[in-house]
C-alpha cells in the first residue's frame, strides 16, 4: 500500500454506525448518534459542520456516505461538501493534486528513511531536522490557546472519556489534527497506524469502512470523523467553546505542513518489522506537545512499533502543567511512563533505547 492510498485520495464509502457485529470489542459501546437524540441545539458546529445535518439532526446512521477526502484539496479550509436531502449523500467534488506528488515522494522518503529505527543514531542530525521541523511549523502546536487574549472563551477541560485518534506521525493531515488537540489542551488516546499495520489499520477499516486517516472517535458524542478538516472544526466547535480554529491551521498543511515529513524522511511512516504484533495490557502515556523536536522523535518511534498511548498535550500555557511536574519534577517534555513495567524517563534517548528494546518481538 502506498502513502497515496494512506493521505486518503480515494472516494470512500462508509456508515456513520458500522453493524455492531463488525465492530471490534472497544467499539461495540459507542453511543452512535441516532436521527432523534443529537441534535444541533446539543452541540455547536461550524457552518460547515451544520451541513451534515438534515432538519436539525444528524443524517440517520443508516444512510451512507459518499465523501472525498477533503485532505487533497488545495484549500482545505474551503469546505465543498453537500448533503443531499433525497438520500443523505456527503460529496465532495475537487481536484487532488496532492496525490501525484504523493506517489513521487513516498518512494524517495523511503530510500532516505535511514534504515532500521533501532540502530546506532546520528542524534545531532536527528534533532537538525527535528528542530527544522519545529521551525516550519511555527506557531501551530506549541502553545495551548488557554494561554492567550482569549483565555476565558478558550479555557478547556478534558472531556469525561477521552478522544481515540487513529493516525500515523508523519502524515501532515494527522499533525493539522494534533496540533489543533495542542492548541485545545486535549489529554486522547493515540492509535498509531503505519504502513504495514497489523491491528489498529484493521480497527480502522472495521469501525469507519475504510483505511483513511486521520481518523477520530469521540466516545463522548458518539462522532466519528474522518478528513483532517472536518475533524479540527468539530474540535474547535466541541471543546474550544465553539471559536474557530486558529489561523492559518487549516490553510498551512498543504505548504508547511508538508515539511516535517520531508525533513525526517518519513520516519514515523512505516511499522518496524521487528515490532511486538500483540497489544499491550495497559496504554503507554506520553507528556509532549506536538511541535517539540525531541517529543516528535519519541512519536515517530511510537507509530513504527505501533504501540497505542495516552497523549498528555502540554503545550506553553497547558492547565496540566502541575500533572507533568508531578510525575516527573520538570516541565521539559518529552515525559514517559509505561505502567507495564513501571519505567519513567524525560531523556527522549533513553525512551527511544527503551521502546526499540522493550517492544522488540524477540523480547516476547
Amino acid at each position: 500500500m502506498s502513502l497515496l492510498s494512506l493521505t486518503c485520495s480515494q472516494s470512500i464509502y462508509f456508515s456513520t454506525s458500522p453493524p455492531q457485529h463488525i465492530l471490534p470489542t472497544k467499539f461495540k459501546n459507542f453511543p452512535f448518534p441516532s436521527t432523534s437524540s443529537t441534535r444541533a441545539a446539543t452541540l455547536k458546529f461550524s457552518p460547515f459542520s451544520q451541513r451534515l445535518l438534515r432538519n436539525g439532526n444528524w443524517v440517520s446512521h443508516r444512510n451512507r456516505f459518499h465523501a472525498k477526502s477533503a485532505d487533497s484539496e488545495p484549500n482545505a479550509n474551503q469546505p465543498s461538501a453537500q448533503v443531499s436531502q433525497e438520500n443523505g449523500t456527503v460529496s465532495s467534488s475537487s481536484g487532488n493534486p496532492s496525490t501525484s506528488f504523493l506517489s513521487i515522494l513516498c518512494p524517495l522518503l523511503k530510500l532516505f528513511s535511514g534504515g532500521d529505527p533501532s540502530q546506532e543514531r546520528n542524534y545531532s542530525l536527528e534533532l537538525a531536522t527535528s528542530s527544522l521541523s519545529t521551525l516550519a511549523r511555527l506557531p501551530w502546536g506549541s502553545k495551548a490557546l488557554s494561554d492567550n487574549l482569549y483565555s476565558e472563551e478558550i479555557t478547556t477541560l478534558d472531556p469525561p472519556m477521552r478522544l481515540q485518534l487513529f493516525e500515523f506521525e508523519a502524515c501532515p493531515f494527522c499533525r493539522r489534527v494534533r496540533e489543533a488537540m495542542t492548541e485545545l489542551d486535549l489529554s486522547v488516546e493515540v492509535y498509531p497506524c503505519p504502513k504495514g499495520s497489523l491491528r489498529h489499520r484493521e480497527m480502522v477499516r472495521r469501525s469507519g469502512g475504510k483505511e483513511q486517516f486521520p481518523f477520530l472517535i469521540d466516545p463522548n458524542t458518539g462522532i466519528s470523523l474522518y478528513e483532517s478538516g472536518d475533524i479540527v472544526n468539530y474540535l474547535f466547535q466541541q471543546y474550544g467553546k465553539g471559536r474557530s480554529p486558529s489561523t492559518g491551521l487549516l490553510e498551512s498543511t498543504l505548504f508547511t505542513g508538508w515539511m516535517p515529513t520531508i525533513l525526517r524522511a518519513g520516519r514515523g511512516m512505516t511499522l518496524w518489522e521487528k515490532a511486538r504484533q500483540d497489544p499491550l495490557p495497559k496504554k503507554l502515556e506520553l507528556f509532549s506537545y506536538e511541535n517539540n523536536a525531541y517529543a516528535r522523535l519519541v512519536r515517530e518511534a511510537l507509530c513504527e512499533l505501533e504501540l497505542a498511548y495516552i497523549l498528555h498535550n502540554v503545550g506553553e500555557g497547558s492547565t496540566r502543567t502541575n500533572l507533568l511536574l508531578d510525575a516527573s519534577q520538570s516541565k521539559e517534555v518529552p515525559y514517559f511512563i509505561d505502567p507495564n513495567t513501571g519505567a519513567q524517563f524525560g531523556d527522549y534517548k533513553k525512551i527511544l533505547s527503551y521502546l526499540f528494546q522493550t517492544y522488540s518481538a524477540a523480547t516476547v
